[in-house]
């Protein structure tokens, strides 16, 4: 039995045996899922049916991130709503099985998009297809009462902007491998100058086309990765989706298949379907570009310690000095 880095399937065995899970019809194998620079993510299988296990990263992990138990809950009350989410199996507290809590869900047909050659062989209609339903399932959420799916207490809404400037900040300085002057002077304009806040909602914290998944009819029929999940200004999760767009190759160039829509048709389709109205937004893409820029730093700081897993790591440092000059450009422009 051949575990991959991060999930001992012998003792994954030992606690299946015990938790609320269909008996396997044979020895389990797993299957890192590549792709993931955060938690981890694995394909298990008894050699007929088959679930996705999460765990946190290996090594390093910041403070507040990277919660099991509140990935799991959110994922189970959205489960009856327009949100599509996999179903959820079963949470493990107990960090001697794995060594970090973990937990189970449904395995959902379809496939995450992260590059436009990806997205070019469907065409122009497709892709904006594709791409129509992700700002829709993105409204959807915002939607949500969070009171009525039982996650009344998920978040502290009130002072979520000035709490995301000082968090961002607090992360950034727990994983600094070297100067990053753009960074300071990005936070700083932050700090100086927090908008009021429109009405709460969930907050996925980390929206885009490749932490969906997509089938063959073009229709998004999960939303994955809701480790940083929360209670607070939905605006957060449309400016980053645009944030991450803008980056470009540098993270997924989807905006640049043919047939996606521009940034204008985003939040014009947004607002349209249950979003709410934009303002101050150029604060709103600078904290966005500061958080993803602050996450990759992360990702960084892990490689450099040898406590990533998978391919790619290595370029992701190099992100961040062009994603924080993105969020410096998005500030100004709004002013």
């Amino acid at each position: 039995m051949t575990s991959p880095p991060g999930l001992d399937l012998e003792r994954l065995t030992a606690w299946w045996a015990t938790a609320p899970l269909p008996e396997p019809g044979g020895p389990l194998s797993a299957e890192l899922v590549a792709g993931g620079k955060s938690n981890l993510t694995y394909v298990v299988t008894d050699g007929t049916a088959s679930w996705v296990v999460r765990r946190p990263p290996l090594g390093h992990v910041l403070a507040t991130a990277h919660d099991m138990a509140r990935e799991y809950r959110v994922i189970s009350a959205l489960r009856d709503t327009a949100v599509p989410v996999p179903a959820t199996y079963a949470l493990c507290r107990d960090e001697d099985v794995l060594g970090a809590p973990f937990y189970v869900m449904e395995r959902v047909e379809g496939r995450p998009y992260r590059w436009a050659a990806e997205l070019a062989p469907l065409g122009p209609r497709r892709t904006r297809t594709i791409a129509e339903g992700l700002v829709d399932t993105l409204a959807a959420l915002h939607a949500v009462d969070p009171a009525a799916v039982g996650l009344a207490d998920f978040g502290r809404p009130r002072g979520y902007l000035e709490r995301q400037v000082r968090r961002w900040k607090k992360q950034l300085d727990a994983s600094r491998s070297r100067d990053l002057p753009a960074a300071d002077e990005l936070h700083a304009l932050l700090a100086a100058d927090v908008p009021a806040e429109t009405a709460a909602s969930i907050v996925h914290g980390d929206f885009r086309l490749d932490n969906v998944l997509v089938d063959a009819s073009d229709t998004v029929t999960a939303v994955l990765d809701w480790e940083m999940a929360t209670l607070g200004d939905p605006l957060a999760d449309l400016a980053l989706l645009l944030i991450y767009h803008r980056a470009g190759e540098a993270i997924t160039d989807v905006a640049a298949a043919p047939g996606f829509p521009s940034e204008d048709e985003i939040v014009a389709r947004y607002t349209a379907h249950g979003g709410r109205e934009v303002s101050r937004f150029g604060f709103h893409l600078g904290l966005a570009a500061f958080k993803l820029a602050v996450i990759s730093e992360g990702i960084h700081y892990r490689h450099l310690h040898g406590q990533t897993v998978g391919p790619g790591f290595e370029r992701v440092g190099d992100t961040v000095h062009a994603v924080l000059d993105i969020g410096l450009t998005a500030v100004k422009e709004y002013r």
